[in-house]
């Protein structure tokens, strides 16, 4: 589905300017500069894949990302599109990617890659998932549509069938790591901006204090805090 993407931006991210950065410039690279590219005959890259932990913020990456970069954003979740009948989860990513290439500039986001396309159990096992050839298959012919790029997120990289992490399909890989000290308090100077902080309130001291905090956790936190005040 095509998802909203009203003030999401880069300045409503904390802890991962280098990813961002990273990110950003590729994407850039590949939906901005296409003329430049076919001059000298080089591929842009086509997928990217964040990791790492749960609730670190991948999908507000990616949302961002659209954003900053103008383009239309297509949010598909690993296993809300998986289907018991026969052919109609294929049928829903086609769709998907379908929709993506009708707009001048689109990114494809795929949530929970792992749940769409695992790494078979046993290595005797020669026959893919038909999702798994679907995918494959789509990613490839996206070498003639200079105008979409696909980013998928996980928390087990591992897990992901390697045929998806080979080159023009998801060649570029980006770990988005918990924070540190430094990356928990511009976290935490983000979220409490629209709310009142008494005078003892140390983000500093905070920011020290959480450590292994992703960003969910330190939203949930700002927002307790604020709920307390409220009761």
């Amino acid at each position: 589905m095509v998802i909203s993407l009203h003030k999401i931006g880069y300045g409503h991210i904390g802890g991962v300017k280098e990813q961002l950065t990273q990110i950003n410039n590729m994407v850039q690279l590949s939906l901005k500069h296409q003329q430049q590219l076919k001059t000298i005959d080089v591929k842009p890259p086509r997928g990217i894949l964040l990791y790492r932990p749960p609730g670190a913020g991948k999908t507000l990456i990616a949302r961002a990302v659209a954003n900053e970069t103008g383009a239309f954003l297509f949010l598909i979740h690993g296993p809300e599109i998986m289907s018991k009948l026969s052919g109609e989860s294929e049928f829903n990513l086609r769709k998907a990617f379908e929709e993506a290439k009708k707009n001048a500039s689109a990114i494809i986001f795929i949530d929970e890659l792992d749940v769409i396309a695992p790494k078979r159990e046993k290595s005797h096992d020669e026959i893919e998932h038909p999702i798994v050839l679907q995918l494959l298959t789509l990613m490839d012919d996206l070498q003639q549509c200079s105008h979409v790029i696909v980013m998928a997120a996980t928390n087990r990289p591992n897990s992901v069938n390697p045929a998806l992490r080979r080159f023009n399909r998801f060649d570029r890989e980006v770990d988005i790591s918990i924070p540190d000290a430094v990356g928990r308090l511009e976290i935490l100077r983000i979220h409490p901006k629209n709310m009142k902080l008494a005078d003892d309130v140390n983000l500093v001291q905070i920011g020290n204090e959480t450590h292994g905090y992703v960003g969910a956790d330190l939203a949930s936190l700002c927002s307790e805090a604020a709920l307390q005040q409220i009761r």
